[in-house]
């Protein structure tokens, strides 16, 4: 293929991605009626229908969409390695991008962020909270922030925490109305405050372990969310029952703010890991965020 069919292939995909001329106009920096012509100049050159034009829209067909899947990410490699040589510099720099569940992003990534990014003003981090584990090299992003267990074998993983204990609290003023509890079937009668994941399909099963018994339960109550931060201000209200991670808990627990049940079943998880592929491993900016989050003991 000739050198100029390179940027009639870039006006197709950019088209086929923003599923819109003027928004690819846009971002290419010409006009409408350019872009058109140079599309269907391609069209004519390889003898197919590459997108499919209506008065409101416009959609790749389906030699347009095996343009998309397999020319687009070459095009993409491309464009990382040439970010990549801009951070020869002698300061990292570059965009990373991060996927990572809200407690993860909170409690591990921030504080440590807060103290890297002064240093590295040429460094920009965009976090995306997403609790469905994201396919970190389909959704283009750099690195994700996963509990240790949920890390694809192919990742290049390392640890950014220590193991991650659960827990079950309420507000005083909740158990002051309920029933005690003594083993994990108990928390059916009560009002428990439900966690929806993307990955589990619907709500989320509470796990429990003792003495080699694991213990799934599915509980039942008033309120559902998808994220633990308010799953903890419901708890504090007395709304009910939660079931989070024992670190997030306990500066209430210790006020007498909530209260912890069922100690003794909660279970342990592995802790935090930042993972990444391993084509990433050659990004300055990448190991100076690795290096600065990686957990030492």
């Amino acid at each position: 293929m000739a050198r100029e069919n390179l940027n009639d292939l870039l006006a197709v995909l950019a088209v086929a991605r923003e599923r819109s001329f003027t928004r690819a106009a846009a971002q290419l920096g010409v006009s409408q009626s350019a872009l058109s012509h140079t599309i269907r100049g391609l069209e004519s050159r390889l003898g197919l229908r590459l997108l499919t034009r209506t008065t409101r829209s416009v959609s790749p067909t389906v030699a347009g969409e095996r343009l998309l899947a397999t020319v687009g990410p070459r095009f993409e490699e491309i464009d990382e390695e040439l970010a990549a040589l801009s951070e020869l510099r002698d300061r990292p720099a570059g965009t990373i991008r991060i996927t990572a569940d809200e407690h993860a992003a909170r409690s591990i990534l921030w504080p440590k962020l807060a103290q890297l990014l002064p240093d590295y003003p040429d460094i920009k981090v965009e976090v995306i909270i997403d609790y469905g584990l994201s396919d970190i090299v389909a959704e283009r992003y750099d690195v994700g922030v996963r509990l240790g267990d949920q890390v694809a074998k192919d990742m290049i993983a390392v640890r950014i925490a220590p193991d991650m204990r659960m827990a079950v609290v309420g507000a005083p003023s909740y158990f002051a109305k309920r029933s005690r509890i003594r083993t994990p079937r108990d928390l059916t009668d009560h009002n428990c405050i439900n966690l929806r994941l993307p990955t589990y399909g619907g709500l989320y099963a509470w796990e429990f372990a003792k003495g080699g018994d694991e213990l799934k339960v599915r509980v039942e109550g008033q309120l559902v969310f998808n994220a633990t931060t308010q799953m903890l201000d419901a708890a504090l209200d007395g709304c009910g029952l939660a079931y989070l991670p024992a670190e997030l808990a306990q500066p209430y627990v210790a006020e007498g703010r909530l209260k912890s049940v069922l100690k003794d079943w909660c279970p342990t998880f592995p802790g935090y890991h930042l993972y990444y592929a391993h084509r990433r491993e050659s990004s300055r900016a990448l190991a100076v965020l690795v290096d600065a989050l990686r957990y030492r003991a």
